[in-house]
């Protein structure tokens, strides 16, 4: 089974966005004000070649963010807190196309949540099955899903994903899953906190699993501290999740694979468990 990292152009966000400081709105100001910014951070999405079908988890960033007007004017964290860089060969189609893949041979879009760096590819993909959470695509959806920071403005006209809802079906530490292959082998969680419907895939591969989890955290070693980001739509919520992932990693051998971290592609091609590279 082959597994490919596909970076979609780069990010950058402040400090305080990564490792978040205060509780509530005043942990929301520390960010949007916040004088220190990231290293430009990559924005991958995942491939996964599995015998019932190609796998996309998450679509990446589209080019169109460098034309004038795609943020909105009037959302203050577009224009005082992200930078984001994203040629049009950077985008996941043509990355696709030259590893092989047509857009319209994947079976499967996972979208760990709908912030517009993992769904700003959503147009290429009008002929997979798209997942989301149902409550992921209700907090995203409308105007007060602009005001929330989502996108859907730009959301595709075909846009009409499978919701899922997770059943109360244990995996690990984690309270609720859904098995989405017949061989049992790729399961989907609940990650929720960052966003309110996130959800994170784990593939099991041999003894040992890759987690490719979204924006629970922004790299590793705040995972591993499970420390809170700046912007996390609930805190109680995201709290529980690093809490969750950070007991699942010490029990199972873990590739642990945020979209954000410069050392996510590595670990991939080198299969380095989380245990290996503290």
């Amino acid at each position: 089974m082959k597994i490919h990292a596909i970076q979609t152009g780069t990010v950058i966000v402040k400090q305080r966005q990564m490792q978040g400081k205060g509780h509530g709105t005043q942990r929301l100001l520390n960010t949007m004000f916040d004088k220190e910014w990231s290293e430009p951070l990559p924005i991958y999405a995942w491939v996964i070649e599995h015998p019932e079908g190609v796998l996309v988890v998450d679509t990446g960033e589209t080019a169109r963010t460098a034309e004038p007007g795609y943020f909105p004017w009037w959302h203050p964290y577009y224009h005082l807190a992200v930078r984001v860089q994203v040629a049009p060969e950077d985008e996941i189609g043509p990355q696709l196309r030259a590893l092989g893949i047509g857009p319209e041979d994947v079976r499967w879009v996972v979208l760990t949540h709908m912030h517009t760096d993992h769904a700003g590819g959503l147009p290429h993909f009008p002929k997979s099955e798209i997942l989301v959470t149902r409550s992921e695509y209700e907090a995203a959806k409308g105007i007060k899903g602009q005001a929330r920071g989502y996108l859907p403005q730009h959301w595709p006209l075909w846009f009409r994903p499978t919701l899922l809802t997770f059943e109360p079906v244990p995996f690990g530490p984690f309270s609720a899953s859904h098995t989405l292959t017949k061989a049992g082998d790729i399961t989907l969680i609940s990650t929720a906190g960052h966003a309110p419907g996130h959800m994170s895939v784990i593939l099991q591969e041999g003894e040992q699993s890759i987690f490719f989890a979204g924006d629970p955290s922004y790299n590793q070693r705040l995972m591993l501290a499970e420390a809170l980001d700046g912007v996390a739509a609930d805190e109680q919520a995201a709290r529980a999740t690093l809490r969750a992932i950070h007991t699942f990693v010490q029990q199972t051998p873990t590739v642990y694979l945020p979209s954000h971290d410069p050392d996510s592609a590595r670990r991939l091609s080198e299969r380095e468990t989380v245990a290996q590279g503290e």
